[in-house]
């Protein structure tokens, strides 16, 4: 297994591997965090996954108390005792979500534009795959998702809104995207959806975590 591993911060340390967007790379990202969470070590705080990363947030002070003159090469040499070869990232249930979406973003002319393609092709195209969520961030609740139809494929905006509406779907080079919560932004919008995806009163918090899959429906 080909892995680099290198500090991030005084308190973190990042695992890469293979740095390109795939669903088994990131199966393996998914299940080492899992074996990290049920193999904590004293320090370990959290560790959050990427497309092709893993990062390990730790106590430096914690870690120093305890007489660990390199917390950095501590915490490292846990990630090595990650069985890489013989985790089955494969066998979590596919957890399909269904988005409904009301196509009327005001990018879909710029979207059409840079596609050659119409309004309606636009629609078909973006509701036809299931999309991977490959990674959390940017905002609570926002899922980086993969699988994007290349012909949709839109460059970000040059200059990012100031406030883009929450329940916003975009899309922002190969990747497509909702926006939980009023905020800047530079994606294209496409679309707007109703369905609540950051609810700090509910237990999950997130309607979409890593490794989901989302189709999206017209509406």
């Amino acid at each position: 297994m080909n892995y680099r591993i290198h500090p991030l911060s005084e308190n973190a340390i990042t695992l890469y591997f293979e740095q390109k967007i795939s669903p088994d790379i990131n199966d393996l990202v998914i299940a080492s965090c899992l074996w990290i969470e049920e193999n904590s070590f004293p320090g370990f705080i959290e560790v959050v996954p990427a497309y092709a990363s893993l990062t390990i947030f730790y106590d430096l002070i914690e870690l120093i108390n305890q007489g660990y003159k390199s917390p950095f090469l501590f915490v490292k040499s846990k990630m090595q005792e990650i069985p890489f070869e013989s985790l089955k990232a494969g066998n979590k249930p596919k957890n399909l979500i269904e988005i409904p979406v009301e196509y009327s973003g005001e990018d879909l002319q710029i979207v059409g534009k840079h596609s050659r393609l119409s309004e309606k092709e636009i629609i078909k195209l973006h509701t036809e795959p299931e999309y991977r969520v490959y990674m959390m961030g940017f905002l609570p609740g926002f899922a980086y998702m993969g699988g994007l139809n290349q012909k949709l494929a839109t460059p970000r905006k040059k200059k990012p809104r100031l406030k883009v509406p929450a329940g916003s779907v975009g899309i922002a080079g190969a990747q497509t995207g909702i926006y939980p919560l009023e905020s800047p932004g530079g994606w294209q919008l496409i679309g707007l959806t109703d369905k609540k995806l950051f609810d700090p009163s509910d237990r999950k918090l997130s309607l979409l975590s890593t490794g989901d899959y989302v189709k999206f429906k017209a509406v």
